[in-house]
């Protein structure tokens, strides 16, 4: 009996061992793995809106800082490429390389680099909106008469770059909610869709922006 009875204590506290191993790995494996199934979607909307409206401040404050800088755009009765599309579009391309980057980054389950990549093309894409609109200004013509504005190719490229704009800013606000995810450790090597779709977006944002290029190179 008293063989049993130290058998049996001996049992007990190998599975107390065991469950506290357990526990003790389990720590660890949340640490170092992320929990998109985890509580607190207001936490992230938080962090969105927090994200969403830094982006949108300074990408306003940028064209205004330039006009304080290099003054209102000099406005043209003809169409011509504004200077501050050349680096517009090298913040596009650029944000694409990086945005590609951090969605190869996540899929090796390097938190670290993927992060930083996606902080990197999210500045990258406030870049553009703030020098994209400050371009911007400068396509409209002195003179909008009913003919200039109705007639030739300036409306359209306007139109059609405009349009590119005001896409690109939903982009930038997809950039922010997936960074607000991000820091709400809700992306892995296993779960990486969100960042896979928003890089393919820009991407494609980026091909459309060659094809408004090309409309300028045969309207300039």
């Amino acid at each position: 009996m008293g063989g049993a009875g130290f058998a049996a204590y001996d049992e007990v506290r190998l599975r107390i061992e065991i469950k506290e191993r357990l526990r003790e790995m389990s720590s660890v494996t949340m640490r170092m793995i992320p929990d998109r199934h985890a509580e607190g979607l207001a936490r992230q909307a938080r962090y969105f809106l927090a994200i969403a409206g830094l982006v949108l401040s300074v990408g306003a404050a940028i064209p205004v800082t330039l006009i304080q800088i290099f003054g209102w755009p000099r406005l043209h009765e003809e169409i011509f490429f504004p200077p501050a599309f050349y680096v517009s579009t090298v913040l596009l391309f650029s944000g694409s390389i990086a945005l590609h980057r951090a969605n190869f980054w996540v899929r090796q389950e390097r938190q670290k680099e993927f992060r930083k990549w996606l902080v990197i093309a999210l500045c990258l894409g406030t870049g553009f909106l703030g020098v994209q609109s400050y371009g911007l200004l400068s396509l409209f013509p002195q003179g909008r008469s009913a003919t200039v504005a109705s007639l030739g190719v300036t409306p359209m490229v306007i139109a059609f770059a405009a349009m590119h704009a005001m896409h690109f800013t939903v982009a930038t606000l997809f950039v922010s909610f997936i960074a607000a995810r991000t820091v709400a450790n809700r992306y892995d090597h296993e779960y990486h869709w969100g960042v896979t779709f928003c890089a393919w977006f820009w991407h494609a944002l980026g091909v459309v922006w060659i094809a408004i290029l090309t409309i300028f190179a045969n309207a300039v």
